[in-house]
């Protein structure tokens, strides 16, 4: 689509024009997505089964059949101190590639805990003071989300304890740091706070941990203390609703260049960053108004959506949560130790899972090292270094610029730049001198952890 001026790079949306509601995408499906079960009694859950875990606000966000929700005031509030967030045009990755395309993407890591994290760990923060929570608990994988959620608890005078999937703790000790510097205790996980996590280690003292494990820790946590509930970070459909408040703002700024995209790529671990960028353009596909390729990108070592199977699976390893139906790797897979930490989760969200099956929506996965190569191309042309997270969608991105530049197609392309890989640098240190190597996932180990999974399909 031809725009009517090509002389931007930066396009900033007006403080005044920032959304005042987050999207719900379920009503506009065209069929609804399966519902959550009981973990013992396999029947659908209702609100009281998960009243132990979250506040009533968040839980009757889960449930909702409206199509947009209110932002409070006092969530407003601190977005401010970071959105709008800016829509960057990446004319000197452009340039490198000599290609046609118009790549654009939308930086979140401008905001405190530098990811998209703290578009759902503030309003989640909220809602817990609101009711008179004391402590939240929480699992992270890269420290993205407990960076996040740290800082959200201190803006409320919440308590914060986060259990680290011990891979990326031993990885980034500075994302531990961060998150203490916002009040938070930190455990690798497995830790030993838990009976779970003790028995974990006995068995293997240098466990790697997996995001199902640290979950599993911070639920028995948090059902043991009245005055404490659980945040998550991704995956349930609260999450990814809070995060559309970044393609409706994307969607605003590319109105004001008169851009439409044709291809739009998002890395997707747990769903939330992808679901952030893409639902709201899913809207506007599925009522008639553009009609984008839509394309998740998830790492080759943890291929949820492109090897794993649409089944009703836990979402911890230890079996506590409620059964979700998803694209799932067995709720006891323990992913290789690969540098994108929050891409290492065994599931993928219910509803990127029920759209994918739906044919609403792609799924490619791509090697670490093919990943860390685009990131230090999009470094040296755009100047930000990416986090591990949305390295793929880069590489996605530079793939489909590729073949516009073969093809002579001049597509509009959108990513979502998740965060900044200034805490990753370990990462990036591996690549740079050649000590990083590319997981290659057997089958086998896939099929040992699906045997887990319950037969309920």
């Amino acid at each position: 689509m031809a725009n009517q001026a090509d002389n931007y790079t930066k396009i900033i949306l007006p403080e005044s024009e920032m959304p005042t509601q987050w999207y719900n995408l379920i009503p506009d499906l065209p069929t609804p997505p399966p519902p959550p079960l009981h973990p013992g009694t396999h029947e659908p859950i209702g609100p009281d089964d998960l009243a132990p875990l979250f506040p009533m606000a968040i839980i009757m966000q889960e449930v909702s059949q409206d199509s947009y929700i209110d932002i409070p005031g006092e969530v407003l509030d601190v977005y401010r101190l970071w959105r709008p967030s800016p829509l960057f045009r990446a004319r000197r990755l452009e340039k490198l590639l000599d290609t046609p395309a118009k790549i654009f993407y939308k930086y979140e890591g401008v905001s405190p805990a530098g990811s998209h994290k703290p578009n759902t760990s503030v309003p989640q923060a909220y809602y817990n003071a609101q009711e008179g929570v004391t402590k939240l608990t929480t699992e992270t994988g890269a420290g993205q989300w407990g960076s996040a959620l740290s800082f959200a608890a201190a803006q409320y005078g919440i308590e914060c304890e986060v259990w680290q999937v011990a891979a990326s703790y031993r990885q980034k000790p500075y994302r531990k740091a961060m998150m203490e510097v916002w009040g938070a205790t930190v455990h690798p996980s497995p830790s030993e706070v838990t009976e779970y996590g003790r028995g974990l280690l006995a068995e293997d003292p240098d466990h790697p941990g997996s995001l199902g494990i640290a979950i599993s820790e911070a639920v028995m946590m948090a059902v043991e203390d009245p005055n404490t509930r659980y945040a998550l970070g991704s995956v349930l459909n609260h999450v990814l609703m809070h995060q559309t408040i970044i393609g409706e703002e994307a969607l605003k700024q590319l109105a004001m260049v008169g851009e439409t995209p044709d291809v739009l790529v998002g890395c997707t671990g747990g769903g939330s960053n992808f679901g952030g960028l893409s639902f709201p353009f899913l809207r506007e596909k599925l009522a008639g108004r553009m009609n984008p390729t839509i394309r998740c990108v998830e790492p080759a070592a943890c291929p949820t959506l492109t090897k794993g199977e649409y089944r009703y699976d836990f979402g911890d390893t230890a079996g506590l949560t409620p059964l979700v139906k998803m694209h799932t790797l067995g709720h006891s897979f323990i992913p290789d130790p690969i540098h994108a930490g929050g891409l290492r989760y065994h599931g993928m969200a219910p509803l990127v899972s029920h759209i994918y099956e739906e044919g609403l929506v792609e799924a490619i996965s791509i090697p670490q090292m093919e990943c860390f190569d685009a990131a230090i191309k999009f470094a040296r042309t755009e100047g930000i270094v990416p986090a591990p997270e949305p390295t793929h969608a880069i590489a996605a991105t530079i793939r489909e610029a590729l073949a516009c530049k073969e093809s002579g197609e001049e597509k509009v392309i959108l990513t979502a730049l998740c965060g900044h890989g200034h805490f990753d640098m370990a990462a990036y240190d591996h690549y740079l001198s050649g000590e990083m190597v590319d997981y290659d996932l057997a089958d086998t180990k896939i099929a040992e952890a699906m045997a887990t999974v319950p037969n309920l399909d």
